[in-house]
């Protein structure tokens, strides 16, 4: 096996990204409703971020038995231009790990537009798409995962509590990939 160049696995800063919503589709008018960022480095917790968020719309009674987030409990926090600057600084230079990142940057992406800012470029590893593509999970859903590793949930279905189980499950898949297929830098890492 050739010697891997890039960016050291260890070096690297991943913000684990979680978002919880009003709804499924930001074309359909759907909001974040709350948002959580864990920025760590080499195993160490650099900087959390996770507020609610007032997302201007009712939360539909469908995502709310979800997450159970309410109209009355982001009726004072702030809308998300008011946050963007600090979600953006914190995801600027970091891998992004999400699970179904496809799911969190739409609303992430529509969130920035709304602020009138550009979502910054971003380096993303998805960690369902890894699931799907590298291993043989029952189910690829990130609880499911979590129950297969023997991760205890701290909560599920709120921004901050998944981030935090997010975070353990990609370390674990990353150890995997490691030993598997010798994944040592950030480039190797999102080549698969």
């Amino acid at each position: 096996m050739r010697a891997e160049t890039g960016r050291s696995l260890r070096a690297t800063t991943f913000a684990f990204l979680d978002t919880e919503t009003t709804g499924l589709a930001p074309g359909r008018g759907a909001r974040v409703c709350e948002i959580a960022i864990l920025a760590v480095c080499n195993g160490k917790v650099k900087e959390s971020f996770a507020s609610l968020v007032n997302p201007g719309c009712p939360i539909d009674p469908g995502a709310q038995r979800i997450h159970g987030i309410t109209d009355a409990m982001v009726a004072d926090s702030p809308c998300f231009a008011e946050l963007a600057a600090a979600v953006e600084r914190m995801l600027s230079g970091a891998v992004v790990v999400c699970h179904n990142a496809p799911f969190d940057l739409s609303f992430l992406d529509s969130e920035f537009r709304r602020a009138d800012r550009p979502l910054p470029a971003l380096e993303v590893v998805d960690t369902l798409r890894l699931a799907r593509r590298h291993f043989g999970f029952p189910s690829n859903r990130l609880g499911a995962i979590a129950d297969a590793y023997g991760i205890e949930p701290e909560g599920w279905h709120r921004a901050n509590a998944d981030v935090a189980i997010l975070r353990r499950v990609f370390e674990r898949l990353l150890a995997e990939l490691e030993l598997r297929k010798g994944v040592r830098t950030v480039e190797g890492l999102l080549e698969l």
